[in-house]
């Protein structure tokens, strides 16, 4: 679909910018606590971006406004140009353009992984049961889990469900990857496979908007990170540099806590 019938179909209001994503003072409470304060970001084309911070500092939020879980206080978010933000869009729409994977892996347990992988292309995008099969098939075979299309997501461990549930974020070829702590309900011994996934599809190219407590991985796969920090964007920078050389002793004091771990 162009970006003409996107914002004819969905009351979409366009803006001037080449990002991908595009995150304009975007502000969120809920009742009288300030979660985020005014956040400015931009994700350009094929970039991978770490979202870093203490827990409550507003990187899950963040990611909940940009699916449109979460309303906007103030501020606007731009996906392609399109504000996404304008209360007059359509949010399924919006994220049929999006992958989103949790902490948890939100895997339909009644349904089969196949049908849990191709359900978006099948019932979103109305693609034909066949060809959204066929690439289903593929991406897992890819991640090793062709042999479990067939079983329900009960039969398969933490480390399996949660690259399923990637899997099924990028079936439908996303135009940003947006992952949230994907890790952090993972038994330690399953951790790095699904961030082995992760690091082939930033190899590839993936746009990625990554919040992450895997400080190691955040330094060597992202292009750069965001340090958030009671829910304003404190420092950010290429990851090399931010890890070396953090400017703001915040930064340096949460980098220094996970090295000393």
């Amino acid at each position: 679909m162009t970006g003409g019938a996107r914002e004819a179909a969905a009351g979409i209001r366009p803006a001037s910018t080449d990002a991908v994503l595009r995150l304009q003072g975007v502000r969120k409470s809920f009742g009288a606590t300030p979660v985020l304060r005014g956040i400015d970001l931009e994700v350009r084309e094929h970039e991978v971006v770490a979202l870093i911070g203490a827990s409550g500092s507003g990187k899950s939020t963040l990611l909940r406004c940009v699916t449109l879980l979460e309303g906007l206080d103030d501020g606007q978010i731009f996906l392609r140009g399109d504000d996404i933000s304008d209360p007059r869009v359509d949010a399924d729409r919006v994220r049929a353009r999006m992958g989103v994977v949790f902490q948890q892996f939100n895997l339909f347990p009644h349904i089969r992984v196949l049908d849990n992988v191709t359900l978006a292309a099948r019932r979103v995008l109305r693609e034909p049961r066949a060809s959204a099969e066929a690439r289903a098939l593929e991406l897992l075979d890819r991640v090793g889990l062709a042999d479990k299309a067939r079983e329900y997501p009960d039969r398969l461990s933490g480390g399996q469900q949660q690259r399923v549930a990637i899997v099924r974020a990028v079936a439908t070829s996303p135009e940003v990857l947006l992952l949230d702590e994907i890790t952090s309900a993972l038994d330690p011994e399953l951790v790095g496979e699904v961030l082995d996934l992760v690091r082939e599809l930033a190899a590839e190219g993936t746009t990625i908007v990554m919040a992450t407590h895997e400080m190691a991985f955040a330094r060597d796969v992202a292009d750069r990170v965001v340090f958030l920090d009671g829910g304003v964007v404190l420092e950010q920078g290429p990851a090399a540099q931010l890890f070396a050389a953090p400017r703001e002793e915040r930064t340096r004091a949460f980098l220094a806590r996970y090295r000393g771990a």
